[in-house]
């Protein structure tokens, strides 16, 4: 019984400290940025603004400098898509395009010379 009520009190401070932590920059952030999601532009009033979040550019949500230059503003669907992404990133090292050069390797006018001249 000890040992749950510890555990109790220790997940209990947990989500005071991360709910003390997000009020603070989410406060800022909403006074700092028009309420318009940065992926989808959706827009947000006071009736809808619980559905607008605060995305840590770096991930680090202990990352909160002054100026917000690691905050963006999201919407819940784009915020899920975009963690998503990151855990995508993280697990299999990046997307297929990043693997890519660039550069293309098929010319479909290699040739066109030859085939004017005939």
């Amino acid at each position: 019984m000890e040992k749950n009520k510890r555990l109790d009190d220790i997940v209990a401070q947990a989500k005071k400290y991360q709910a003390e932590r997000e009020q603070t920059y989410r406060e800022r952030a909403l006074k700092m940025y028009p309420w318009v999601c940065g992926r989808c532009s959706r827009e947000f009033t006071n009736s809808n603004l619980q559905e607008l979040t605060v995305h840590h550019r770096d991930h680090n949500h202990d990352n909160n400098p002054s100026d917000g230059s690691n905050w963006e503003l999201l919407c819940i669907y784009c915020h899920d898509n975009e963690h998503s992404r990151y855990i995508e990133q993280v697990r299999y090292g990046g997307d297929a395009t990043e693997n890519q050069s660039g550069k293309a390797t098929h010319n479909p006018f290699a040739d066109l010379a030859n085939l004017l001249d005939n």
